[in-house]
């Protein structure tokens, strides 16, 4: 048997092999005896050996480990000390001291290194050194990193420390205020608020934004008394900081004179190029309203600019702010003039304001907007004019070409038109070209049902266009079954196959059927289209009635493939066991469709016969079958309680 080789050893060859394998075993005996060479072998060029001398080390740890990577540090070669630093990260507890020092390191570099991996470690012990090399080194990336370890470390005995760095310059200031954010300690809140005194431009908003952050009702007082001797830019970052803090429905907890000092400020914010800035004075505006401004004139610029289809919360929040600071004056003017949706925004608040108004106004405007927009307009009427306003629907039908609007005049009429007077117009639509307007205009009469409708769609079931036909069965079913069984049942029997489908599904919204039109019905399962028979499987099988199982299990030797699926999903939600025999069966067949509805009936069913005919399948090659057997299984296993 050969000798086994040792680690030191093939730490010591050329090869790469060699040292990878002296490396994995080096690691697993913990064998410090090998941290030198490990070290060693850190910067090959070999990507393997690195990784494998990476692993080792981790796995040995310790404070010789940590020793042996700190000279790492001093590699002018960047990926050696990003490898060095990485590991001193995860390592460096277990010899705090040995970091520590190197704050005092002549070089700057090592000293930045060391802030860094001393915030890694995740150690209060970190914080004093830190907080003395944040306030006492003498460069200035030295002091913002330990400033950013700081953060990282966020542990509040640093927040004195932070406080004071922020009358450093400018680049630490920035680390400084991310660091505060994290620790959010109350200390903090009066010298943010001082150093805003004497910071640049970005370090005010900065600040500031980290004030509306951190979130303490301390700051409020004092960011209301910045209002007034701050610059345009920060008084907006300061108000939206106000906003945030306070929470949007306590501004009012301000009073009267103080929500009355802060809409003037608002107002001015809401020209604000920033939209987090613009998006915080809608939420105040939706809680203060506007009194005393020209905050509607600015909510509406801000609508103008705005895109309906990727703006659309954005627009919700415009429009519940000019619910509250909106007048019905200048809410008129906008819908007459604006453009289309910001005339929409406008009209949606004037209608929660006042419905009668708004109403009287959308039929008034309505034939000089676009027709976008009077789409928009007509469903709006449909959905809050009275039958007061019949009249004008029906000069729409009259006046109209447009589908979408034809169909929102007929919405109206055929839930709050007087029938007698609006029945023969409608009538007149079941021949429009459009044949989304002949259905909006049948479904308004079925909403009218008179005597005279009645009678009308019953002569219809003679007429010799098959779309008429069709229509007439439609609404007879849908007005009654039985008074109007003779002309559904006939229908069953009708030339075009569409108004022998329809007339079909008609008997599916009635509740149990009698042996002799179930029978009728069921003789259409011998219908020469498809989709007819279709029909029969899913009104007949929705039923869920034992008298039409025989007819599945014919169904399933229909010649379209789908009738076949359909029979074979009833089957299985009825859980009919007989038919376990006859799907296994079918996963023998060409068609994908109906192997996978037998595997899926087949988990429904259950039973040892269905789960033995599902296994094979799933080792096969095709995804989806393979999941539809993985499904069918775990159903079964649950219905067996396995």
């Amino acid at each position: 048997m050969p000798q086994k080789i040792d680690p030191l050893t093939l730490l010591a060859a050329d090869d790469p092999e060699s040292i990878r394998e002296g490396a994995h075993r080096a690691g697993a005996e913990k064998l410090r005896e090998a941290i030198p060479l490990l070290v060693k072998h850190i910067d090959s060029p070999n990507i393997g050996v690195q990784e494998a001398v990476d692993r080792a080390l981790r796995k040995i740890g310790g404070p010789v480990v940590v020793n042996a990577v700190i000279p790492l540090l001093r590699s002018v070669d960047a990926p050696i000390r990003n490898i060095a630093m990485d590991m001193l990260r995860a390592l460096g507890a277990s010899d705090f001291e040995a970091l520590r020092v190197l704050l005092s390191d002549e070089d700057p570099d090592i000293r930045i290194f060391a802030a860094d991996i001393l915030g890694a470690m995740g150690t209060s012990l970190s914080v004093p050194p830190l907080c003395k090399a944040l306030l006492h080194d003498p460069e200035v990336n030295v002091r913002y990193q330990a400033a950013v370890s700081l953060g990282v470390l966020a542990y509040p005995e640093a927040a004195d420390a932070l406080n004071k760095a922020l009358q450093d310059e400018e680049w630490v200031q920035f680390a400084v205020i991310e660091s505060l954010i994290k620790i959010k300690a109350e200390s903090s809140i009066r010298a943010m608020i001082q150093a805003l005194q004497h910071s640049t431009d970005l370090v005010a908003s900065m600040i500031v934004d980290a004030l509306g952050e951190m979130g303490n009702i301390k700051a409020i007082p004092l960011l209301l008394k910045r209002l007034d001797t701050s610059p345009r830019p920060l008084c907006n970052k300061i108000v939206k900081a106000i906003i945030q803090i306070m929470g949007d429905e306590s501004l009012r907890l301000l009073g009267a004179a103080g929500c009355r000092r802060l809409r003037g400020y608002m107002n001015a914010a809401l020209t604000d190029e920033d939209t987090d800035i613009q998006d915080a004075m809608l939420r105040g505006f939706a809680v203060l309203g506007g009194e005393g401004t020209d905050a509607t004139a600015n909510i509406l610029k801000l609508a103008a600019g705005l895109d309906p289809e990727k703006d659309e919360d954005r627009i919700q929040a415009i429009l519940a702010a000019l619910i509250k600071t909106a007048g019905i004056p200048e809410l008129e003017a906008a819908a007459r003039a604006g453009e289309d949706h910001v005339a929409q925004i406008a009209l949606a608040a004037l209608l929660y304001l006042n419905e009668q108004r708004a109403v009287a106004l959308l039929m008034e405007i309505f034939w000089e907007r676009s027709r976008d927009m009077q789409r928009y307009m007509v469903l709006e009427l449909a959905n809050h004019a009275g039958r007061e306003n019949q009249g004008f629907f029906m000069d729409i039908l009259d006046r109209h070409d447009d589908g979408t609007v034809l169909r929102g005049a007929l919405l109206f009429l055929g839930r709050t038109g007087e029938s007698r007077k609006v029945q023969e117009r409608i009538i007149d639509l079941l021949t429009h070209p459009y044949d989304d307007v002949k259905e909006a205009a049948l479904e308004a009469l079925i909403h009218l049902r008179t005597p005279e409708l009645e009678e009308f769609f019953r002569e219809l079931t003679r007429n010799s266009d098959p779309t008429q036909r069709l229509m007439a069965i439609y609404a007879l079913s849908h007005f009654d079954r039985e008074k109007f069984s003779k002309e559904l049942r006939a229908a069953l029997s009708d030339p075009s196959p569409d108004v022998r489908k329809v007339a079909v599904e008609s008997f599916g919204r009635g509740g149990v059927l009698s042996d002799e039109l179930f029978a009728l019905l069921e003789e259409r399962l011998g219908d020469e289209n498809r989709e007819v028979r279709l029909a029969v499987v899913d009104t007949l099988g929705a039923l869920a009635d034992p008298r039409f199982i025989p007819g599945l299990f014919r169904g399933l030797d229909d010649p379209a493939p789908w009738v076949q699926a359909r029979c074979i999903e009833r089957l299985g939600e009825q859980g009919v066991r007989e038919a376990t025999e006859r799907l296994v069966e079918m996963l023998g067949g060409e068609n994908h469709l109906v192997v996978i509805k037998s595997i899926e009936s087949l988990g429904k069913i259950g039973g040892e016969a269905a789960f033995q005919a599902i296994l094979p399948f799933l080792e096969n090659p095709d995804p989806d079958l393979q999941e539809a057997a993985e499904q069918a299984i775990n159903s079964i296993r649950l219905q067996t309680g396995d």
